[in-house]
């Protein structure tokens, strides 16, 4: 079958032809229909060999945990983003996202799918309802870690209070679409491009902006550099929340004291857990939020791959299978 696989440390993936993968027992065989790109997919590639190992990855495998298609049945699911073992300590209570397991799953160290056919664990899939899984990948990930992201902070967010969302692209849309209904909060967008502040506001927020002027609620950083760390805490009113989900490399390099929220939370996360994802794919399935994607056939993965590096798209990137 065909597959989009990383094949060395620190080299670029590549199409290959590979044997098609047998389910082991508490697995299912998914023929997939499309697979999300994620941007923590293009640090794979420089990833140095010692790192990867620590973490348990083995060369090669197939990219993509953004994914979707069909049982044998015939039945449309989407698989959940991230690995769990579902009997940890953390698993049992809800936090899956946070599984020791989760360093090593699809995509990440493990076979993904990019590819015509990958296996999962019966645990980790989840039925569509009339969702196209041609499109449905990027809800796993990109939707549950944003709807995660919101659950979080929804708690501190005062009723006419204001929520503010660094980095609009992928995930900042979701969450302010998640913002908007699960808070009754003035939703606020923060965005250089002017393409994804137009969408945002298409989507609920506000209003969209090009740089942060306000104080906030909550202040939820999808980008996660040293600037946005910086502001988005100096923006944070007594009391409220920041969350840093994105994976932008930044520091805080100050005294917390003075510099973090008084009586407030400082939180950060990776990727949501099944429930989230479960909720995220029934809000969809109701017609409740957009998960906008960009088309690409699977001959053009480089492609793909290449425009989100460049942040040219709004929404997701889908490879079609």
């Amino acid at each position: 079958m065909r597959a989009y696989r990383m094949t060395a440390w620190g080299a670029p993936p590549e199409h290959c032809e590979v044997a098609e993968p047998v389910p082991g027992p508490g697995q299912v065989l998914v023929r997939v229909a499309g697979c999300g790109l994620c941007r923590s997919d293009l640090t794979m590639r420089q990833m140095p060999r010692a790192a990867g190992e620590r973490l348990g990855w083995r060369m090669p495998f197939t990219l993509g945990h953004e994914t979707a298609g069909w049982l044998p049945d015939g039945t449309a699911v989407a698989l959940v983003a991230a690995t769990s073992c579902g009997t940890c300590r953390l698993c049992v209570r809800g936090l899956d996202n946070a599984c020791p397991r989760g360093t090593t799953g699809r995509g990440y160290g493990a076979d993904g799918g990019l590819a015509d056919y990958v296996v999962a664990d019966r645990r980790a899939v989840l039925t569509l309802g009339g969702l196209d899984p041609r499109h449905a990948g990027p809800l796993t990930d990109a939707g549950a870690t944003a709807y995660h992201a919101v659950r979080r902070a929804r708690p501190r967010i005062a009723p006419g209070g204001t929520a503010v969302v660094l980095g609009a692209g992928g995930l900042g849309a979701f969450a302010v679409q998640f913002l908007r209904i699960l808070t009754g909060a003035r939703v606020v967008a923060v965005d250089v491009d002017a393409h994804r502040r137009a969408y945002a506001e298409s989507v609920g927020a506000h209003q969209a902006t090009a740089e942060l002027h306000e104080r906030a609620d909550a202040v939820l950083d999808f980008v996660g550099t040293d600037e946005t760390i910086a502001a988005g805490l100096a923006a944070v009113r007594p009391g409220g929340a920041y969350g840093l989900v994105g994976s932008g490399g930044g520091r805080l390099d100050r005294q917390w004291f003075g510099t973090l929220p008084r009586d407030g939370e400082v939180f950060t996360f990776q990727g949501g857990s099944i429930a989230d994802a479960q909720e995220v794919i029934a809000l969809a399935d109701a017609g409740l939020i957009r998960n906008q994607v960009r088309e690409f056939p699977f001959e053009r993965a480089a492609e793909a791959y290449e425009s989100l590096a460049a942040g040219t798209l709004n929404g997701r990137a889908v490879v079609l299978l």
